[in-house]
């Protein structure tokens, strides 16, 4: 069961592919933390990479995508697998389809979590962090005990700049442009499975196995 997940950012993608791969027995793969594995390993790939990234340049959709299939051809992903965070563009959906039918092989599922914008928006806004101890809540789902102090260290809580309205919407306008074409092109290949992220966190989850079986 080879899986993509797709969703804007904060719509919970990454918290239903960890659970996913729990249930399922299955590894959840981001790109960065392979990316970081093969760096701290001094993999050739993994330099390969470095040299892009120490300039601060993109590392280019093929690399990014042989060292997916390096990882993916581990022992541990023989059953399947959870895509977080790739492809995030069309090109790089192309290049990855194409080195999976290479391999005589294909993703089954594309499942999005779809969450509108306001949503987001709200979600996101009602963060708050302890930039002293590093503890998290939410204004309406995990508030502290008392509003804007930290239940663990009795500091300031801030919201932080990543957390700002204005910010989430500009990284929620790039999402559209750039990786809401995935769902058509996913769609196109009769893969595209699509749950409402609305609703609770276990709801989703229960909708997610509903389709995967």
């Amino acid at each position: 069961m080879k899986i993509v997940m797709l969703g804007a950012p904060g719509a919970g993608k990454g918290t239903q592919a960890k659970m996913i791969a729990d249930k399922y027995q299955i590894p959840h793969i981001s790109t960065g933390d392979i990316f970081r594995a093969n760096i701290k390993d001094g993999t050739e790939l993994g330099k390969e990479a470095k040299s892009y990234m120490d300039k601060g340049q993109l590392v280019p959709d093929e690399l990014t995508v042989k060292i997916l299939l390096d990882r993916v051809a581990k022992d541990d992903c023989k059953n399947g697998y959870v895509l977080d965070g790739f492809p995030r563009t069309i090109p790089q959906a192309e290049v990855l389809e194409e080195a999976l039918n290479n391999l005589q092989d294909k993703i089954d599922y594309a499942v999005n979590v779809e969450v509108p914008d306001e949503n987001i928006v709200r979600r996101m806004g009602g963060r708050r962090a302890c930039l002293s101890c590093g503890a998290t809540y939410h204004i309406e789902h995990i508030p502290p005990k008392t509003e804007g102090i930290c239940d663990r260290c009795e500091k300031e809580l801030v919201l932080r700049d990543d957390d700002k309205p204005e910010t989430v919407q500009k990284r929620l306008d790039v999402y559209h442009e750039q990786t809401q074409p995935l769902i058509d092109f996913y769609n196109k290949r009769g893969v595209l499975k699509e749950v409402d992220g609305t609703v609770d966190m276990k709801e989703v989850f229960a909708a997610i196995v509903n389709i995967l079986g």
